[in-house]
């Protein structure tokens, strides 16, 4: 690795200082876990999952977009979920984001987070 910087968008909510929203190591960006949070106002968009995982992933594009990348240049996700029979909503969204050549995923069943999240994304991409 030659290089590795910091990344954060100001069109993107962020979780915490204690973190970026994103990592850029040579030609790749991790985007940390990215719940479906409302740029406009900082909070949960909904209580609704169908429209968190939406959000998660209109999120992470605008991230992705800000470090002149693309959703299409997604390699591999993994999608933290709450409710473990909610695989039929991100299958739908999924196709939204990724109607071709879908990256690579890991959705595990996690504990309940904080604050009425129900799912959290995270990312590698190509820059």
């Amino acid at each position: 690795m030659n290089t590795k910087r910091n990344f954060n968008s100001s069109r993107a909510p962020r979780m915490s200082d204690a973190f970026p929203q994103a990592v850029i190591a040579d030609n790749l960006i991790f985007i940390s876990g990215t719940p479906g949070i409302d740029p406009a106002t900082g909070q949960i968009i909904s209580s609704d999952f169908e429209q968190q995982v939406r959000q998660s992933f209109s999120n992470i594009k605008t991230i992705l977009e800000d470090a002149v990348s693309d959703i299409s240049k997604v390699i591999k996700t993994t999608i933290f979920m709450v409710a473990g029979n909610d695989f039929a909503v991100v299958n739908k969204v999924y196709i939204e984001f990724f109607p071709n050549n879908a990256p690579a995923r890991s959705t595990p069943q996690v504990m309940p987070f904080p604050a009425g999240i129900l799912v959290s994304i995270e990312c590698i991409a190509q820059i």
